[in-house]
């Protein structure tokens, strides 16, 4: 029987991770290094790709690898495949985190229902879930060839529940539908994925709750006080779970979806 330090190992393997310069999935691919897998650092400005490549690089033992590229323009996602297997012979691991979230700085986007764009609509769409199904279906040749392919979705609470609009009271933040239905989407494409790329492919999902940033006293209050953990998360909440599904720890899990919430969709 193989010991826990073996099935945590990722040493050898290669992980993409799309938004992979942002809050969460630095956190992430700081995760996956850590366990030595080799990190494909994929965003849409060079200069953060780099900038997290460069920490990483220092940190860990570990290879990597900058990618600009453009998640709304499907003949830019095609080419991330190639790239990877280029440089590293082989893609075991694709973690797509990149996203329009709540703080996007898109019009018609953090607005009353009534003022919600529908161009902002298809533009979040496209980034949120077409996106992950592109790259996953670009993806796919390698993560089968792998013997450990593993895909893992950053979904939302969101996708699970309604908002409370409560909390945005008095506030600049708000809460698109945009959002959260891309954000189901996801979590179904997970499932779907999970029994169709299966047992090739491991396909789960991780749904963050709100994570601290600096938002506002009031929000920050009220959503404590629906937390039963009594926080908001912080970046290091998820590198537990993402160390999970990346790695043989589970290797008889796919189609699931890890809730880092503090117990927030429990109630």
């Amino acid at each position: 029987m193989k010991r826990i330090s073996e099935l945590m190992s990722l040493k050898g393997r290669v992980a993409v991770i799309t938004g992979g310069a942002g809050h969460i999935g630095s956190a992430m691919a700081e995760a996956l290094a850590e366990l030595s897998a080799n990190i494909v650092i994929l965003d849409i400005s060079l200069e953060s790709c780099l900038s997290v490549c460069e920490s990483i690089s220092k940190g860990y033992a570990v290879e990597t690898l900058p990618l600009a590229v453009n998640l709304g323009q499907e003949e830019h996602i095609r080419t991330v495949p190639a790239d990877v297997v280029s440089k590293f012979g082989r893609l075991d691991i694709l973690v797509n985190c990149a996203a329009f979230v709540g703080t996007s700085n898109l019009p018609g986007w953090v607005a009353p229902f009534e003022e919600q764009s529908a161009d902002t609509w298809r533009q979040a769409l496209d980034v949120n879930l077409t996106a992950p199904f592109t790259l996953t279906q670009a993806c796919t040749p390698a993560l089968r060839n792998s013997g450990n392919g593993s895909v893992i979705n950053v979904a939302s609470i969101y996708g699970l529940v309604g908002p409370d609009m409560h909390l945005y009271k008095g506030t600049e933040m708000g809460n698109p539908a945009a959002y959260a239905a891309s954000k189901g989407g996801l979590l179904q494409l997970t499932r779907w994925l999970a029994t169709v790329l299966a047992p090739d492919v491991r396909v789960n999902a991780i749904s963050p709750g709100g994570v601290s940033r600096g938002q506002p006293e009031v929000f920050q209050r009220r959503y404590i006080e629906r937390t039963p953990l009594k926080r908001m998360a912080i970046e290091e909440d998820f590198k537990g779970a993402v160390a999970y599904l990346a790695s043989d720890l589970s290797s008889y899990v796919t189609g699931q979806n890890i809730i880092v919430d503090g117990g927030w969709a429990t109630w």
